[in-house]
Parts: C-alpha cells; structure tokens; sequence
C-alpha cells in the first residue's frame, strides 16, 4: 500500500508522468477545429508528403530511415517474419554486417513500445514471438550522447528552423558504499517507477554494495517510458546547428516536420553533424524538451500548440504548392480502424 501512493505520488506531482491523454486533451481540441477548418481528419498528412500519413500513424520506421543519407544511418534489417530457425536469422545478421548487442523495436510502434537491446539470436527469436509483427534490429551505437532534434521548414523555403532540443540522461544511479543495489533503486524515485522491470533485470546483483560513486547505468534506451530523463537543451540551437540541420533535412524527399533521435559522441559533435540517426518521427512527433523535470506544464502546452500550428501551416502550403488531396472522412478512419487494429492484435 505504501508503494502504491509513493508511486502515485510521484506521478501526480510530476506532470512528465502523467498520461498522455491528458496532456494532449487541450491540444486534441486544436486538432479537432484545424480539422474541420482543413476538412480533414488527416490533414497532418500533408506535413510530410514522403511519409505514409505524414508520420502520424502506420508508418514504417524502417521505410523512413531508408530515406535519410546513408553517412547518417546505423546498419538496420527488417525482419518481417518469425525466424524458422537460428540460422535463417544468423545468415541475415552477417549478410547486413551486424554483430550483438542490438537494438530490436516495432517496424510500426510508438512511444517507445517494445524497444529492447538484445544480445543473442535466441533473445531475436523470443522477442519475434512476443511481438508477432514486422521489427527492425538496429546496430547499437554505443555513443554517450543521446538527443531528439526538432526541425520543421516551410514549404518552398531553403532554410528551417530548430525549436526543439532534448538531452536524454539515461537511468543512472551512484553508489555510496553503504546501501545495495535494492535500496538504491528503491530510494531513487525514477528508478522507483521501473521496479518491476529491474528486479528482474538485476536479481543476481540485488544483494551487492556498489562502491562509492560507482556509477551504474540502469537502463541504455534512451525512452522516457523507460526511466530515461529528458532535459531541456535548447541552449544548444545556435546557427551551425540549424545549418546542420537544414542540410540533412533537405536530403529527406518529401519531409517538413519532425524529430531526428540521434547519438553522437559529444554536443560538438552534434553542431557538426557527424552523429547517427536512430529515427525520424513525422507529424506524431514531439517537441521533447517540454518535459524536463520541474517544468512548466503551461510553457509546454504552449509548445506544443505552437509546433501544431506549424504543422496545420505546412500541411495546407504543401496542399497548395504540391497539388495535394487530403484524406478523406471515410480514408481517415480506415486508416484509424487499421492501425487501431495493429495495435490490438501485437503480442503483450
């Protein structure tokens, strides 16, 4: 019981944690007047012409890093089946050059769902089992600095903008060579969330004392879902950051609006452009740095309705340069219908 409203404590003194339903309530009703004002339920899809729904629902992650300059890619398979056996999996792996740990995570997913770092065929074979759909295993880039990059540029226009920059702290806790492993997860309120997950995740090393400032990296998904803390690094938008970006960007056919997740091996690094991508997110994506802890929950309701009005703006001027039809009432809702159906039928 005492667990129980620590954990609710935690997450209603701490709008990151709240559902999303909630947070994008008042942003829904944006969407339902740009709407009706579009007179269409997937206007959005406008934002990115060259992304199935503009990236808002059913797109193929694999499909959108096929995309993006080679220079910029981690080495990815998709595998659209459930191996027969080790060595189907095995010949595809060293066809396409890639070696364990990888990162597995749905060819259509959100919010970090079932994103896992694996480490053998057979960790492959039973995540194909739970999942049941298509998933791209993805080099792990083993860089210490993860970022979301938010971009969007108007149609027509050379140069975009930058509005967004979220740093993403790993789960971490540092050892005070009094307390074990137990007790420091327990007494850390993010780690505390994931206790379910890191009990089994650390069983054999529940009982051992870390030494003093140890420092010990829970989890290396850089996912909020996941313990992952998102820092506000905006500070870091600066002209070769937009030069950097833009220049990428304009590689991307068909693509306005969105996030790049990256890992890089230092914030310079990133100015530069010499970082990876792990993903692009379209129109679903989302300004990230909103979510810092202590943030003002109206400040990110105010980002959030402002990057939705850029995208509602990029969707008509796209319609109206590119000749553009947006989808139909009876085209939205089937796409709806299907992806609600997708979700629905992947394995828990």
């Amino acid at each position: 019981m005492i667990s129980l409203l620590r954990r609710w404590r935690i997450k209603l003194f701490n709008w990151e944690y709240w559902p999303w339903q909630i947070v994008y309530f008042p942003v829904f009703i944006y969407y339902i007047f740009l709407a009706l004002r579009s007179g269409s339920m997937l206007y959005i899809s406008g934002a990115n012409p060259g992304i199935r729904n503009g990236g808002m629902i059913g797109e193929s992650k694999y499909d959108i890093l096929s995309l993006i300059p080679a220079q910029y890619l981690p080495k990815s398979i998709r595998i659209g089946y459930i191996p027969e056996n080790s060595r189907m999996l095995n010949e595809q792996l060293q066809t396409a050059g890639l070696e364990f740990p990888l990162i597995a995570k749905p060819d259509v997913g959100e919010r970090g769902f079932m994103v896992k770092k694996i480490h053998s065929v057979r960790e492959a074979e039973k995540y194909a089992n739970q999942l049941g759909h298509p998933f791209i295993l993805q080099e792990y880039i083993d860089l210490p600095v993860e970022a979301g990059i938010f971009y969007y540029r108007l149609p027509g226009d050379k140069n975009g903008n930058v509005s967004s920059v979220v740093l993403k702290k790993m789960l971490t806790i540092r050892g005070n060579g009094r307390d074990t492993m137990g007790q420091l997860i327990q007494s850390d309120d993010r780690a505390f969330l994931q206790l379910h997950l890191l009990q089994k995740k650390f069983a054999s090393s529940w009982d051992h004392v870390p030494e003093q400032d140890q420092e010990i990296v829970l989890n290396s998904i850089g996912n909020h879902c996941l313990g992952t803390t998102f820092l506000d690094g905006n500070y870091l938008i600066t002209p070769p950051l937009i030069s950097t970006m833009d220049r990428l960007s304009r590689q991307v056919d068909g693509f306005y609006y969105g996030r790049f997740d990256i890992r890089a091996a230092s914030l310079e690094s990133i100015q530069a452009g010499d970082f990876k991508v792990l993903e692009l997110n379209g129109a679903a994506s989302e300004p990230a740095h909103i979510y810092q802890p202590g943030a003002s929950f109206l400040k990110g309701q105010k980002s959030l309705f402002h990057h939705w009005r850029m995208m509602y703006i990029i969707s008509r001027m796209n319609k109206e340069r590119k000749q553009l039809s947006f989808p139909s009432v009876r085209e939205s809702l089937r796409e709806f219908r299907r992806f609600r159906m997708l979700k629905r039928s992947k394995k828990q």
